[in-house]
């Protein structure tokens, strides 16, 4: 019988945990006052101001390119990194910044896509070509040999495939000695602060830090203990090397070693908590709990689950797990989670295994397969240690292909033609992304591997290739469409205003646009204020259904042009709607010049005033409907003021809506439950709620660590539910 219990933490474990709290929020605000706001996910690094580390540029044009250089600075560099450790963590270690804030590590000149750069300007296009870590390891190859045991795999088959070039895994072989290095003097500096130390139970703990980390130097992991510092170690090193995120199904690959420790008698489950509460105070690693197993027999939550959920409600900082729900998840698991994040304020996302799981089996590949792909990013899933998917990195900006096709018809317009154009250049921007592809897939390799995804692969030190050049048998390159909204509503207002109502010329509509609406507000209210894309039988909907149709076919129709490798189509903005309007002129649906575009596939914030519906149900209808299809995500976000949901169903309704999105193909919810008393008193200032925690897309963070842009989108979005 599952253990479903909370679990009762003592005064020791609770005193613990609370000091992580703070020593976040401490960490966070030398951060804030050193670095200005912070618009990502709450990455855990520890601020060292007066750090410096020299490199040394291989390269005439003044970078560090190609898998042994790379290797050697990140050697260099965790050899001469201050060794933090925290007397209230379980776990040594802590990473210190981006690595490329030290060291620039670029593509050089003669391998870029230059030919492609005037495209990608014109469209205001992020092409996705030199993407970094958008993929996930499978952690437990290196649970399973340790660095040791990673060491030897590098040098058994340098060895066996003899490569006349052999700087692949020269390079490889650098990293995972600089982690050795760096993990045995962490073991030191836990052995001089435990000889330092009055404290019998602080003291205790630094000794176990150090033979923890004295074990792991060369060994894989035996417990919880051990298995909980080797991912610390993994994700110190994985976020250094560009800032990657991606962790596992960390309720699985944890579950073993919970097992076998509470079967030896050597664990209790608070120390499971302050275990993995330490981990996830390291950093916020992406990871996903529960889902199904690959043969879709078995739900895969386990008393690990539970334990994970007890650990992000008692640490209260941003932590990004994810929770796979599908129709047999275990119910006090969900509820749980819903409970949580009502009192929090933020917790657990839900990826939905309909959308996600039958959407990416439509490319091709078995539903067993498609079951292992695990939410290990801010919007996306993939299946860890076999594929390469490139998501999170492009954006397609169709405002501008409706900007474009807009002054196309200049002369002879009409709603027709000014779809047909819409469609031209869209696909224009889809084809150079997909161009840009093929370079990536050229030039990667020597230029910026991914020092760090290929030890966790399976393929690339088989093989000596770079994931993202076929060390992995799956490849798929993903490209996301954002401002859907902006551009169906666009059309509604068209063909509503000019077209059926015939309220405005085309002459008055280009006057408007090119004069930013200046001195015509009423007209740009009439063009704002129709049925938009969320409102029940919209012109809106209808057309945001063809132009995600047509952007789906440019995607799907034909993979890149020179390898013809795969491209999946997504939907998703991340936070920068915000830039992603900033060069964008006027458009139709009565935004101005500069204004943000509409979020990913979402309907715009307002579009429900009036409708005297619950907004919450409308706008999940609308985004289950707009999905791309194909297994890759286009996020709901949902908030929701408790208030209000006190007098719509309570937990039982979110239960209920997250179920129906599932089932109606949606992908992911990313949910917030707040007042609006709380929200708009941190929005005012930020110092009176400074652990108020909240997703802003796929990603949670401390609302005071954002910027007062960033704030605004998520008061926006709840103001209008």
């Amino acid at each position: 019988m599952l253990n479903t219990e909370k679990v009762i933490v003592s005064p020791l474990y609770e005193k613990r945990i609370h000091n992580l709290h703070e020593d976040k929020l401490k960490i966070n605000e030398v951060k804030r006052k050193e670095l200005g706001h912070l618009d990502f996910d709450d990455w855990g690094f520890v601020h060292y101001p007066d750090f410096t580390f020299e490199a040394k540029p291989n390269h005439p044009s003044g970078i560090v390119c190609g898998p042994l250089a790379i290797g050697e600075h990140l050697r260099r560099f965790f050899h001469e990194i201050p060794k933090y450790i925290n007397p209230n963590s379980a776990l040594a270690g802590a990473w210190i910044g981006p690595f490329s804030n030290y060291v620039k590590i670029e593509i050089a000149p003669e391998d870029q896509p230059v030919e492609l750069f005037d495209s990608w300007k014109k469209y205001d296009t992020r092409p996705g070509f030199g993407g970094m870590n958008h993929c996930a390891g499978d952690m437990t190859i290196g649970l399973k040999l340790g660095w040791g045991g990673l060491l030897e795999k590098i040098r058994y088959y340098r060895e066996l495939n003899a490569p006349v070039d052999t700087g692949f895994y020269d390079g490889e072989e650098q990293v995972v000695l600089g982690m050795q290095e760096w993990i045995k003097a962490l073991s030191q500096e836990a052995k001089a602060l435990a000889e330092a130390e009055n404290d019998p139970l602080i003291k205790i703990n630094y000794l176990a830090m150090a033979d923890c980390n004295t074990w792991l130097i060369d060994n894989p992991p035996r417990t919880l203990r051990e298995a909980c510092q080797f991912l610390a170690h993994f994700q110190t090193l994985d976020r250094t090397y560009f800032v990657g995120g991606a962790l596992d199904q960390l309720d699985e690959i944890l579950r073993p070693y919970y097992e076998k420790d509470s079967k030896d008698g050597i664990i209790t489950d608070e120390e499971a908590v302050w275990y993995i509460a330490s981990l996830l105070f390291n950093d916020t690693h992406y990871s996903q709990i529960a889902g199904l197993t690959p043969d879709g027999t078995k739900d895969m939550t386990s008393r690990m689950s539970f334990i994970i959920l007890d650990a992000m409600h008692l640490l209260r900082i941003p932590s990004n797990i994810a929770l796979r729900v599908h129709d047999k998840v275990n119910s006090v698991l969900l509820r749980r989670s819903l409970e949580y994040t009502i009192e929090d304020g933020s917790g657990v996302d839900y990826s939905c295994n309909i959308g996600c799981e039958q959407g990416f089996s439509k490319n091709g590949y078995p539903l067993q397969l498609a079951r292992k792909r695990a939410k290990v990013g801010c919007n996306w899933t993939c299946i860890p240690g076999e594929e390469y998917p490139l998501q999170d990195v492009t954006r397609c900006n169709l405002g501008f292909a409706l900007h474009y096709a807009l002054q196309d018809i200049r002369q002879e317009p009409s709603l027709n033609a000014l779809f047909d154009r819409f469609c031209y250049h869209t696909k224009i921007i889809v084809d150079s992304i997909k161009a840009g592809y093929d370079k990536h897939y050229e030039v990667m390799g020597r230029n910026k591997p991914e020092m760090v995804y290929n030890l966790f692969m399976h393929g690339p030190i088989e093989r000596g290739l770079n994931c993202s050049e076929g060390g992995v048998d799956i490849l798929n390159f993903n490209i996301d469409g954002v401002a859907l909204a902006t551009v169906a509503d666009s059309f509604a207002a068209i063909q509503q205003r000019l077209v059926l109502e015939k309220r405005i010329t085309w002459e008055k509509l280009y006057e408007v646009l090119d004069t930013n609406y200046e001195g015509a507000e009423n007209i740009r209210i009439m063009l704002k204020n129709i049925k938009r894309l969320g409102s029940p039988d919209s012109l809106a909907g209808e057309w945001a259904k063809k132009i995600r149709d047509y952007f789906v076919q440019c995607c799907k129709e034909e993979g890149t042009p020179k390898y013809h490798l795969p491209i999946i189509p997504g939907m998703f903005s991340h936070g920068t709607i915000l830039e992603l309007g900033s060069k964008l002129p006027a458009t139709p649906n009565g935004r101005k010049y500069g204004e943000a575009i509409s979020h990913s596939n979402e309907p715009d914030p307002g579009f429900a005033i009036g409708l005297h519906t619950f907004s919450p149900t409308l706008k999940a209808n609308a985004v289950a409907q707009l999905q791309p299809g194909f297994g890759n995500s286009a996020p709901l976000h949902l908030d929701i003021d408790l208030e209000l949901l006190k007098h719509e169903g309570g937990i039982d309704a979110l239960i209920a809506l997250i179920h129906a999105h599932n089932q109606m193909g949606g992908t992911l919810i990313n949910l917030n439950c707040l007042t609006e008393k709380k929200l708009l008193e941190a929005h005012d200032d930020p110092s009176k709620h400074p652990d108020l925690i909240v997703r802003v897309t796929g990603y949670s963070a401390f609302f005071a660590s954002l910027s007062k842009e960033y704030r605004q989108q998520i008061v926006d979005r709840f103001l209008s539910a």
